[in-house]
Parts: C-alpha cells; structure tokens; sequence
C-alpha cells in the first residue's frame, strides 16, 4: 500500500532493531523501502541488506557532505557498480547541493558527474537540495537529464516545484509537512499535482512533528501519508493510490 521512497535504514541507528522496523512496516503496508547511499564506504551495507529483505531496494552515490571522503575514482568505482545492472539498485543518489554545509562551487562537480552517470546508465536520481532548489534545477536543464528524479524532502516555493516537476523530477513528501510552521512547504505540495508527489521519511533524520530528532523511522510513513491527505482535495484512497503508482514509475517496478 505504501512506499517509502527515500531512507536510511543502513545507517548504525538501525543496528539491532532493523528486523524489527521492517516486520512494523509490513503490518502497516509500507512494503517498499528505498535506501540512498551517501558514501562509497557504505554501499556493500546496501547491497548486504538488500539482499536480506525482499522489501528492501537501495540507490548508490555519494552526498554532497562526504565528497572530501572520495575522488575521481569513486566516481568511476560508481560508475562500474551500476553499470553491471546490481539486483535491487533503482537509482542513482543521494546525490545533489547544500547551501549550508561546504561550498556550492565544490559540490557542482561531484553533482554534475552524478547526474551525466545516471543519463548513461539510464537510471533515475534521488537528489539532496538544500536552499539550492534553483541551482539544481538549473543543471538538471543544463545536462538535459531525462530520466527522472527525486527531490527529496522537498523544502520549497510552489514556483520552484513547479519547476522541478516540469522537468521530469517528483517532490519527496515527509515529515515536514506535520509542521504547522511550515507554510510556504505545505502550499506548495497542496497545489502540485498529485502526480509529482511521493512520500518518503529520510528516517533517522526529517522526524515528523513529536519525534525526536534522529529517531525517525520508515513507519512514520502512514503518518506522513494522513497530513498530505489533509491538505489535498482528493479523496484518501485516490491519493493512496495515485502515491504507490508515482514510486512505481520513478524506480521503474513493472510489478506494481
């Protein structure tokens, strides 16, 4: 019933409690879940766990926080994973641009060579934007990416998602909207059409309201799902419905 488009159920907050969180999502219909990498450190994590969970799929790339961690062959070393078409990996990412942590100038280039690797391996992005939705909408138009992308935990006007959908990208829905605080977010998300949306946790991070910071979970999902409800003019099971097919599409299942 549900997908959890983007999380990090590798990272060591989940040690322990994993089976656990997974066997809870499966009682509340999340029966999808989407790990991004970060760091080329942790891909084996990704691919290991994958492999355990048959709900589990997982992307590979490389954030905009780590890139001092890496090089030029981490992106070739990337480029060769995906290209030998690795069982449950659906996209590239997490991938993208931070204004607030290191430079814009240092991050374009790991980003844009991300992108040009998803182009050639044909294979969606999960994008981190962080006050940088302009500028990576910008390369995405520059680079002519065509084959879809995730905006995750989109933060933004209605002008910059518009934006974004027009260019073939769906907007991550998660716990931000539970905030009443966040106006400009919520507008936005209420007046896109139902087509460009997902839902997503980013757990252990992007806690909905009342959770404590990094102590999300992927079974926030049902959660996030009843505050967009609130704010769409679609009826519950169309939005339902409309949500699972969006994930479908964006990691390219044929089975669902």
């Amino acid at each position: 019933m549900f997908v959890d488009a983007h999380c990090h159920l590798d990272f060591p907050e989940f040690d322990g409690t994993r089976d656990s969180v997974l066997a809870r999502c499966r009682e509340l219909g999340v029966n999808r879940l989407v790990m991004s990498g970060v760091r080329a450190a942790g891909w084996p994590r990704l691919q290991q766990f994958s492999a355990e969970h048959e709900s589990l799929f997982y992307c590979l790339g490389i954030h905009p926080w780590f890139i001092a961690e890496h090089d030029e062959r981490s992106l070739e070393a990337l480029e060769q994973a995906l290209a030998g078409l690795p069982a449950r990996c659906v996209g590239v990412g997490e991938c993208g641009l931070d204004r607030l942590r290191g430079t814009l100038d240092e991050q374009f280039p790991w980003f844009e060579a991300q992108v040009d690797i998803a182009s050639r391996q044909r294979m969606p992005l999960v994008i981190h934007s962080v006050r940088a939705n302009d500028e990576v909408a910008s390369v995405l138009r520059r680079r002519q990416f065509s084959q879809g992308a995730l905006i995750h935990g989109f933060s933004g006007s209605e002008q910059q998602a518009g934006k974004l959908h027009d260019l073939g990208c769906y907007l991550g829905v998660g716990g931000v909207i539970t905030y009443g605080r966040a106006e400009k977010t919520r507008r936005a998300l209420a007046a896109m059409p139902l087509e460009s949306l997902v839902l997503e946790t980013d757990a252990p991070d992007m806690p909905p309201s009342g959770v404590a910071a990094g102590e999300n979970s992927p079974e926030s999902i049902p959660r996030i799902f009843k505050a967009l409800c609130e704010l769409r003019p679609e009826p519950e099971d169309v939005v339902r419905t409309r949500l699972m097919e969006n994930a479908c599409a964006l990691y390219r299942w044929p089975d669902c």
